[in-house]
């Protein structure tokens, strides 16, 4: 039976799993300390928002689409969500555990007519789970007045997808149907970048940031950028603001995943 939709489902997939594009913020804390002793552990802890559209291709068991949607399309089919950043810092030394999780839920309805006045619709129903890790190491190579870090990462990318489809024609000479596919979908790739501090004012440092990945060992390339810069509200209290971009391309098994996210993330880092 053909379903006259299947781009429709492809879009509403592609929408739904979207959510990828929330991946990792990189670390981006100054080197002002609490307390008196610049070689004492220092810790930070950075909840955040990333506002992130898509635009790309992506595609599950052979049905693929083009994806160009906005960071409030994506808040639409938001079921739940949290991200946050954990840095610890001794010396030139820094290291970080990233956490993402997202759940995405959405629903799509799509009717026709046919010949012989035969009516149909079709229901597509998404629900999509996305998790990511990163691990980072990194080692500043210039601890002046301008800083500098490099870094090395691992990333974990997890997707789990559910569709459930369900056809109604109306009418007894065709009948209908439904249709369940389950996706799951997970990679690591290796990251190494740099970090660049440049103070502007006494409470005030601008943040720059890239890095690539990827070499084939998840993704066959992804690299991201960003700026921002962060404000010492209070001696142990940072906002940070800037923007950043991301691009991944990851092919295995009919799942593809080229896509880039772009947008402007907004977090409060806590240290201690």
């Amino acid at each position: 039976m053909t379903i006259p939709h299947a781009t429709h489902r492809g879009r509403l997939a592609a929408i739904l799993l979207g959510t990828t594009l929330a991946l990792a913020v990189p670390a981006s804390a100054d080197a002002q300390t609490v307390g008196n002793d610049p070689d004492a552990w220092q810790f930070e802890l950075t909840p955040y928002l990333l506002g992130a559209g898509l635009n790309g291709t992506t595609g599950i068991g052979g049905v693929t689409a083009d994806v160009d949607v906005s960071f409030s399309d994506l808040l639409e089919n938001l079921d739940s969500g949290f991200m946050a950043l954990f840095e610890a810092r001794q010396g030139r030394w820094t290291f970080g555990v990233e956490g993402i999780y997202f759940k995405l839920k959405g629903e799509g309805v799509k009717s026709w007519q046919g010949p012989l006045d035969i009516t149909g619709s079709a229901s597509l129903e998404a629900t999509v789970t996305e998790q990511l890790y990163q691990l980072t190491a990194g080692y500043r190579v210039l601890d002046e007045r301008t800083k500098v870090d490099v870094l090395g990462a691992a990333r974990y990318t997890q997707l789990d997808t559910d569709l459930n489809l369900v056809v109604t024609t109306g009418s007894p000479l065709l009948p209908d149907g439904s249709r369940s596919v389950s996706a799951s979908e997970s990679w690591w790739d290796p990251v190494i970048g740099v970090r660049v501090l440049v103070p502007l004012a006494a409470a005030w440092t601008l943040v720059g940031y890239a890095d690539i990945g990827g070499f084939g060992v998840g993704s066959d390339l992804t690299y991201q950028l960003l700026a921002g810069v962060n404000w010492q509200v209070a001696k142990s209290v940072v906002a940070k603001a800037g923007y950043r971009y991301l691009y991944q391309d990851y092919q295995h098994n009919g799942f593809v995943w080229d896509m880039t996210a772009s947008g402007f993330y907004l977090g409060a880092g806590f240290r201690f």
